[in-house]
């Protein structure tokens, strides 16, 4: 049991970071930043720009996707000694789509606390000002890179009807729109980018329009998709209706009563098809 105030231990602070605008920073942060004895940051020179800025100087030790396997006896060391470390990354909060996850489950299973540090969200911003129904949703993250893995993951989440949220990067949002129109059809979309800097730019519109027009290719994408609405779901059996909400997780009665109901016909037929057919 983690008892972050109350039994203070060495600590690995997850600092969100601002994700543009450099005034979007908490108070907090800056005081932890200025608190502990090592910052683990994604690009130290990146980072620099950030701690310059609000006078911060504490050592940086250089953590990202590519030496974070080797980095991490360094980082537990520097716990066991006692001291007390911050993890940014270059943008956001750690973990999202950034390096983090693999050493703060070390550090929690090596007995020391992780503590989050909250503040700007890519996510949230885009999510919020996007016009599409806010909860539930989904972020899927960065899709995969070649064509054939991104169709193969999108169609997990073709018929999901919460929003979906996908980042990408500007040199290939035209071709990531282009297989979104293929793979889940039309849908009403949000394109935000240069989040809360000058050039901030959110475009409303649908799949399909989107595909056919050319995007500005400077600065990261969060694309906001409306989830796929009930009218638009394809009309199963009786059985595999049956049998998808009781993966959504609804219980049996409830998924009988469902099926039921969609399909006009009574109970003990659905029970008899499911059981028998």
């Amino acid at each position: 049991m983690q008892k972050s105030f109350k039994e203070p231990k060495p600590t690995l602070y997850v600092v969100s970071t601002p994700i543009g605008n450099l005034k979007d920073i908490t108070y907090r942060a800056v005081d932890v930043l200025n608190d502990v004895d090592v910052i683990l940051a994604e690009d130290t020179r990146t980072s620099g720009v950030l701690l310059a800025h609000y006078n911060i100087k504490k050592p940086l030790l250089s953590y990202h996707e590519f030496n974070k396997t080797e980095q991490e006896s360094k980082i537990i060391g520097m716990l066991n000694e006692g001291k007390s470390l911050a993890l940014i990354s270059d943008a956001g909060t750690p973990g999202i789509s950034d390096p983090g996850y693999e050493i703060m489950t070390r550090v929690i299973r090596e007995g020391y606390y992780v503590v989050a540090i909250p503040g700007a969200s890519a996510i949230l911003s885009a999510l919020v000002t996007s016009g599409l129904i806010i909860q539930p949703f989904t972020f899927i993250g960065f899709l995969p890179r070649k064509i054939t893995e991104q169709k193969t993951c999108l169609k997990d989440y073709q018929n999901r009807k919460e929003t979906l949220i996908i980042y990408e990067s500007p040199m290939r949002i035209e071709k990531t729109l282009s297989v979104l129109y293929e793979t889940l059809g039309n849908r009403k979309i949000s394109l935000a980018r240069e989040l809360t800097k000058t050039f901030e730019t959110i475009i409303r519109t649908t799949l399909e329009e989107a595909s056919k027009e050319e995007m500005n290719t400077k600065g990261e994408y969060v694309i906001v998709i409306e989830g796929r609405s009930e009218h638009d779901l394809p009309m199963l059996d009786v059985k595999s209706h049956y049998l998808a909400l009781i993966q959504e997780g609804y219980p049996p009665k409830d998924a009988m009563k469902i099926v039921s109901t969609k399909h006009k016909i009574p109970k003990n037929d659905v029970y008899r098809i499911v059981k028998i057919d």
